[in-house]
């Protein structure tokens, strides 16, 4: 299991975590800088975040949409959380699914996942059908394989069941049920059974 706490939290959960002794279980940044360390105001850069957490989300459809981030931007997200050593969680959506695994092509990257959410799953709350899900993994797979992709798009306690056995995919990518952790913990539930 990946967390990806807000920035504030990051620190002290990366200090508290060994303590607790969760098998399994780290951490990951909701994002960070296109840039290298430096005078950036406001910026995080990857190495500011490298001895808090194991993995990165770069490309979520968040940032593309407030903040109006690029496939590129992605790419640069990309080459620094390489440079740092983390593990990025690349965000792919639809219907910008091929340009924005392109925009992968160019980086060296041995370890990567791939998290497939549509937007209109993310924006309008209803998850993307099975089938759907199971052809866009297909999909990216085909263009990025031996990548793990997992699926992330309105998913709850009563939904990810029909996603989680699905072929192509290594698992989920919990989004908005995270924030209520009486759902958050149903699904763990669930996905440990």
């Amino acid at each position: 299991m990946i967390i990806a706490p807000s920035f504030i939290c990051l620190e002290p959960l990366s200090r508290l975590l060994p303590a607790l002794d969760l098998e399994h279980v780290t951490l990951a940044a909701q994002d960070i800088s296109p840039f290298p360390l430096g005078s950036y105001t406001g910026a995080v850069a990857a190495d500011m975040v490298k001895n808090m957490v194991d993995y990165v989300i770069i490309g979520h459809s968040d940032r593309r949409r407030y903040f109006h981030e690029t496939s590129q931007d992605t790419a640069n997200k990309l080459s620094e959380a390489v440079d740092a050593d983390l593990t990025p969680i690349v965000c792919i959506d639809s219907p910008y699914t091929m340009s924005q695994l392109m925009a992968l092509n160019d980086v060296d990257c041995r370890e990567m996942i791939l998290a497939y959410g549509p937007v209109e799953a993310t924006s309008v709350r209803i998850p993307e059908p099975p089938d759907k899900v199971a052809d866009a993994a297909e999909f990216i797979t085909r263009v990025h394989p031996d990548r793990p992709v997992v699926y992330g798009g309105a998913l709850s306690p009563e939904t990810v069941d029909s996603y989680v056995n699905l072929p192509g995919l290594s698992g989920v990518f919990v989004g908005e049920a995270s924030l209520d952790p009486v759902r958050f913990a149903a699904i763990c539930k669930q996905l440990s059974s």
